[in-house]
This record gives structure tokens, sequence and C-alpha cells, in this order.
């Protein structure tokens, strides 16, 4: 064939690709129509409007109680107001989970990969149990046999002075939100960034010059001095104190059965896969890699620092993005333990009004936003952790 010959359409493939696309989408089209025809026509059918305008009335109020109520909340209040306490008391679950999550699922990892046998076992034990028992039975388990059957108001159970477990729910000691509290989190945090340039220069300068670093290890000691004042006195903790006569428990932080049991549940729950990522991440490094920095002198605690961790990280955030989503969704099993999630008060309006398919889109809508802006971050965290080739 000579370059002055055209070929045909119907065997040049970039358009028969297109055409194929072009199917595709009229097919997807097509069934999103049909499917908005079918519900219009099923509502007209029941002599319903579709619409969200009942959310925004401030003339027809939600009409039932929430507890666990982070901002002031009144039945009478409109459904607006009660879907934010819902969705804030999601995102609280989901945010908590997430950081509590990560930090004993690569403890547990780390357990895993562990010279000491205990150790190893203990770790290995935590992952079998935690992962191959379904969440919904754990969180029955955590709500029904472990929060509601700790001791009465009166009489709670007290560990270390300063937490206290009742049927009520779990009080710990919480700082007091006062100026000297916010000031001495002002200092925690530029110590936070401080401590993290000294020693990242610090090593570099090990690395690089061969430096013992002991000049740093002093201005890091000073940072870690005034870091450990300003959390132990500067926050000004205040432990919870149990009032008798009123049955209450005053200052602290107070969490309530329902928060509680859902927060543990889903963390123990999802940091057993996640000790599975970190483990497998640790274990997809190069046995060359080890042995490199063995090599160079390096102590085992710099190895795994310096070397292992950084090139295991590249492989463990995909994985960990999928098991932050999961604890985001699974956060939706609320319900189990009776606490107020944005589905549990989505359901309850959705009774209330009889409009079950506005509250469902919702609730879809808020989950898809909320683990779509989860997996933005990590996304980005992800690229930045990238090696970036020249």
């Amino acid at each position: 064939m000579t370059a002055s010959e055209k070929i045909p359409f119907w065997r040049d493939t970039r358009i028969l690709n297109l055409l194929g696309q072009i199917f595709v989408i009229l097919v997807l089209v097509g069934i999103l129509i049909f499917l908005g025809n079918n519900l219009i026509i099923n509502f007209q059918r029941l002599r319903l409007n579709f619409g969200f305008e009942f959310i925004f009335d401030t003339r027809r109020p939600a009409g039932f109680n929430i507890g666990n109520s982070p901002i002031p909340y009144q039945p009478t209040d409109p459904v607006i107001i009660a879907l934010l306490v819902g969705l804030i008391n999601s995102l609280r679950v989901m945010i908590s989970g997430i950081i509590l999550a990560a930090i004993l699922g690569i403890m547990v990892g780390l357990g895993r990969l562990s010279s000491n046998w205990l150790v190893r076992q203990i770790a290995t034990v935590y992952v079998e149990i935690f992962r191959n028992t379904p969440l919904l039975l754990q969180l029955f388990f955590w709500y029904s046999a472990v929060f509601l059957k700790f001791p009465k108001i009166d009489n709670p159970l007290i560990l270390f002075n300063s937490i206290l477990l009742s049927n009520r729910g779990m009080a710990i000691p919480w700082p007091s939100g006062k100026l000297q509290t916010w000031l001495s989190l002002i200092l925690l945090f530029i110590n936070a960034i401080l401590a993290f340039l000294v020693w990242r220069t610090r090593t570099q300068r090990r690395i690089q010059q061969g430096e013992s670093g002991n000049r740093f290890l002093v201005i890091l000691s000073g940072i870690g001095i005034t870091s450990l004042l300003a959390l132990m006195i500067g926050l000004d903790w205040q432990k919870p104190l149990l009032n008798i006569e009123l049955g209450r428990i005053e200052q602290g932080l107070i969490l309530s059965p329902e928060f509680a049991s859902l927060l543990i549940g889903l963390t123990v729950y999802t940091a057993a896969f996640i000790a599975e990522v970190v483990r497998a991440g640790i274990q997809s490094v190069n046995q060359g890699q080890w042995e490199a920095a063995k090599a160079l002198g390096l102590k085992p605690s710099l190895v795994m620092q310096l070397v292992i961790f950084p090139q295991a990280l590249r492989v463990m955030i995909p994985p960990l993005t999928s098991e932050f989503l999961n604890l985001a969704k699974n956060s939706s099993l609320a319900s189990a333990t009776l606490y107020k999630d944005i589905f549990a008060v989505s359901y309850t309006v959705a009774e209330k009004t009889g409009r079950a398919v506005e509250m469902m889109l919702v609730v879809m809508s808020t989950y898809l936003i909320i683990n779509l802006i989860i997996s933005s971050g990590m996304n980005t965290f992800n690229h930045l952790v990238q090696l970036k080739e020249r």
C-alpha cells in the first residue's frame, strides 16, 4: 500500500476505537435515562415529589433526638442541622480511627517481623483473630459485651488513677482549652518542625561527612525537654472527676459507649489489615539493601529508618489508601452500637419524611466526597515519596 492510498474507515483502528467508546457512552447514557425515567414514573404513580427542599425548610423540624451531639441541637431544628450533627459524628470516627489504626497497624506490623519470639507470636495472633472475624460481630462484642458490662456510674472502674470506665462510657484526661493550652500546642508544633529539621540535618551529616552528630543531640535534647514540659504542664490536663451527688463525670473528655465501642472496633479491625500491609511492604525490600546498610556500619534502628522503611513506604501507600477508605466506609456500621452517624441520621430522616430516595442520594454523595478527599490526599502523599527520575 502506497502512502497516497487511504485506509478505509472500517479498517482504521483509531476510528474503530473511537466509535466503540462512543457506543459505550451512549449505552451508559441510555441506561441512566431509563433508570431516571423509571424513577419519575414510580414517583408519579405514588403521587410523591422528588426534591431536597425539605432538608432546608426551617418550618419543618427534624422531630427526633440525637445522642452524642457535638453541636447544639434540638428536635425542633431543621433537617439540615440533624444531618450536620450526623456528618460531624462520622468525621470524628473516621479521622480518629484512621490515625489510631495507622499507629497501631505500624506497631503490630513491625512486631510481626520482630526477632523476639513472644512479640512476633502476639502480633501474629492479633492479626489472625481480628482479621478473620466479621467487623459487625466485633462491634457487637465491644458494645454489648464490654462497655455495657462495665460498672455503673456510681462505682466506676479506675485505671492509672486518671481513666474512668463505666456503663456510660469512658472518661480520659483532656486539656482544659485555656489560653495556656493553645500556647503550649503552638510551642509543640514549632518544636516538632525544629526537631524534624535538626534530625534530618544530623542524619545527612552522619552519612555524608561521618560526623558523630553529638552537638545535634544536645539541640534535640533541649527541644525534647521543652516539649515534655509543654506536654505535661503547659497543656493543663484535667482529670475526670466523679460527681456522686449528680451521678455524672465532670471535666476531662467523656467518650460515650456508642462512640468508644465503634472507634475501638474500627481501629483494631483495620489495624490488623494495615499490619499485614506494613509487613509485606518491609519484606518487599531487597535483602541486598539490608546487607548494604549493615556493611556501612549503620545501627539496626537507622537501617530501618533511613534505608528500609522509606523504600517500603512507596509500596505500602496504595494498599494503605484502600484500608483508610474501607475504614471510612465501614463507619456506616455505627448503627450496631447505636451511634448516630450520617447514615443513622439519614435513615431516621427518611422514616420521618418518607424521602428515602433523596436521603439515599445524600448518604451516597457524602461518603463519595469523603472518600475522594482521602484518596486525593493519599495520592498526593504517594507522589511525594516516589523516586524522582532525572
